[in-house]
């Protein structure tokens, strides 16, 4: 039996994992989706994570009260968040999607504060750490008028998939269930939200996926949507709410890493390893935090 400090190395190091995984995915969704519909790509991925998960589904472990809820947190943290998160696209380059996720900590950090009544200085004050190593991992990067749609999508985008991580830990609580055998209903919450939006909006009649496409489409569905979700929401039970919002940052400087050595853009090695430091110490400063008042689920199980 693996002690509480193994568990919590092991669930920081698959949020860790995620977060270098997805900050392959603003390239990808970038340079390869390009031109294809919003809707369309969101309802493919959330169709494709559904798949994935409906061999494990077990509803006799969950009530039906849990289980719509669950639709519902999925429905907020993955349909909601994609159909915002993949058009913003259309207004903006890869880093810069990247550069403006930067916000969700500070959702993530309110929403569990809220959830819980109390407010934690010592969390919010390394969040917003965590924003500055970002910001300063872009160099400063501002916002003109041509950028702010974009940048709306991507706030509506963060608030979505801030207040799904708190949820889905509220929903669950203490419930006697694996979160692999239920976790199909929060994707299925998503791909009926992205499903209907496509359905409706997605132009079928001049719609044309290629082949690389297609398989790229097959890899965020299944890799970096069904596992990567399921592998943070997992850990989101398991961590605080400060440390899951540091970690929701920290695949901002992933992201211009990724961009830097693998997509060949020019990045400013000053700020990227002030920055990174920066999120290195604001993550320090919350366990250190966190050790000083232990952690509390909120009251909302069920």
């Amino acid at each position: 039996m693996m002690i509480a400090s193994d568990i919590v190395f092991h669930t920081m190091l698959n949020l860790l994992i995620v977060s270098l995984i997805w900050a392959f995915s603003f390239g990808l969704i970038k340079t390869s989706l390009a031109g294809l519909d919003a809707n369309f790509v969101s309802a493919a991925r959330l169709g494709l994570s559904l798949i994935v998960f409906l061999p494990f589904f077990r509803p006799r472990g969950v009530s039906r009260p849990v289980a719509l809820k669950l639709i519902l947190v999925g429905a907020i943290q993955y349909g909601g968040m994609y159909l915002a998160y993949i058009a913003s696209f259309q207004y903006l380059q890869a880093y810069q999607v990247a550069l403006f996720t930067l916000f969700t900590p500070l959702y993530v950090t309110l929403a569990n504060d809220w959830l819980l009544r109390r407010f934690n200085g010592f969390t919010l004050l390394a969040v917003f750490l965590t924003i500055a190593g970002a910001w300063i991992v872009r160099g400063g990067a501002g916002l003109h008028p041509g950028l702010l749609a974009g940048f709306g999508l991507v706030q509506i985008s963060n608030v979505c998939f801030a207040i799904g991580q708190i949820a889905y830990r509220a929903v669950l609580g203490s419930q006697p269930v694996k979160d692999h055998q239920i976790f199909a209903l929060p994707y299925l919450g998503g791909f009926l939200v992205a499903g209907i939006a496509s359905v409706v909006f997605s132009p079928w009649n001049t719609l044309v996926v290629s082949l690389p496409q297609g398989l790229i489409l097959l890899y965020l569905g299944v890799i970096s949507s069904g596992l990567c979700f399921f592998l943070w929401n997992v850990g989101a039970r398991q961590v605080n709410g400060g440390t899951l919002a540091i970690f929701n940052d920290l695949k901002v400087p992933l992201a211009v890493a990724v961009a830097v050595f693998f997509f060949g853009e020019k990045a400013n090695w000053v700020s990227l390893i002030l920055g990174s430091g920066l999120c290195l110490f604001a993550l320090w400063l919350n366990a250190w935090a966190q050790r000083r008042q232990p952690f509390q689920r909120s009251g909302l199980d069920g």
